[in-house]
């Protein structure tokens, strides 16, 4: 056990610098994982590095190997992720592995799809290289928390945002909102929709707030934006309408009015879904290849996500003003508790600020 500690300790500052590299493409890989790699030849000098940008681009251990060429040969390469050993929009890359003459892979988690899970360590050890796996498992796995969930749950890591007030408003009485945070959190609520696949809201935040619901540049493509609706009660001019910019998805149960999209002969796509059930949702988004998508709706949908177990995460902006009134709108509804004990209990995961605002992310 000692022996193998030491050999992982050995690796640990490639593997954050590989770490380091698959952060590159945050925010560009759905439906596949953030993957980095390096190559170190037979010195243990770096020969080739690289990341995985996009689905259906060339893998970080192809992209490393390449810059490596011959330099590779009895070398290592250091790995985020296990290397696919599967056919699909690219070839395997343990076949890349084994053609490159390395003489080791590090590799930090194991491959949660069940294509590849321990396949691809199989195929490279029966091959003769020298494999070690779990280094740095826990910083890997966190990067592909997103990743990793939908593939075991079928749905995408879902995030509800909202902002509010010291004394929990969310808006006035009028529905008034506008702007409650400064704009550094606005801003880094751009950031956060650059990172995320899909943006979802509810019909009432359409009729109310007009949004535009992009990362204002920060992302390219700009993530989905989906309209979540039960009666397609929906203005028939909207931001959102128009998908220039981003693509909008219109997704609505089974007694909505479909009368609706008459006038919209261009734009929004139709997503019909058999209930009004956001897991339904969640499950379609996954098919489209969302590995994370945010909430940013209003108490009634926002509420019901909870409920359906549809939110992982809470990011959550106070902002040093008080609003008062109990008629003030709040971000929840009511979930019926008649107990603390049975309340929703949260994992504290980062406390900042952006300037006099708090900005807070919690986990369930």
């Amino acid at each position: 056990m000692i022996d193998l500690l030491l050999a992982q300790k050995k690796w640990v500052p490639w593997m954050r610098r590989s770490i380091q590299l698959a952060l590159l493409g945050e925010g560009r890989t759905s439906p596949n994982p953030l993957v980095g790699a390096v190559v170190l030849d037979s010195t243990g000098r770096l020969v080739g590095e690289g990341y995985h940008s996009g689905a259906g681009k060339a893998h970080a251990e192809i992209e490393a190997l390449a810059q490596a060429g011959d330099k590779s040969i009895d070398g290592t390469i250091v790995v985020t992720l296990e290397p696919c050993c599967h056919y699909g929009l690219t070839p395997p890359c343990t076949e890349a592995i084994l053609r490159a003459g390395l003489k080791r892979v590090v590799i930090g988690m194991v491959d949660p799809d069940p294509r590849v899970s321990g396949n691809g360590i199989s195929r490279l050890k029966d091959s003769g290289l020298e494999v070690l796996d779990g280094v740095l498992k826990n910083e890997c796995e966190r990067i592909n928390r997103e990743f990793s969930f939908r593939v075991r749950n079928g749905r995408p890591w879902g995030i509800l945002k909202w902002a509010m007030s010291l004394d929990g408003r969310i808006g006035l009485p009028n529905g008034c909102s506008k702007w409650i945070t400064n704009e550094s959190s606005r801003d880094l609520v751009h950031q956060i929709r650059s990172k995320c696949d899909a943006v979802i809201v509810g019909g009432g935040t359409v009729r109310i707030d007009n949004p535009l619901l992009t990362s204002r540049g920060k992302s390219n493509p700009e993530p989905m934006r989906v309209v979540f609706s039960r009666s397609l009660d929906l203005p028939k001019s909207a931001n959102l309408w128009d998908t220039k910019i981003a693509k909008t998805i219109v997704a609505y149960g089974p007694d909505a009015n479909e009368a609706f999209f008459s006038d919209l002969t261009e734009g929004p796509e139709k997503m019909a879904l058999k209930s009004n059930d956001p897991s339904e949702l969640l499950a379609s988004l996954a098919k489209k290849g969302c590995n994370k998508i945010l909430w940013e709706c209003g108490p009634v949908l926002a509420t019901s996500a909870i409920e359906a177990n549809c939110v992982q995460e809470l990011v959550v902006f106070v902002a040093p003003k008080i609003l008062g009134g109990k008629s003030a709108m709040s971000p929840l509804g009511s979930f019926g508790f008649e107990s603390i004990k049975s309340t929703y209990k949260l994992q504290h995961s980062l406390l900042d600020r952006k300037e006099q605002d708090l900005f807070w992310r919690l986990l369930f």
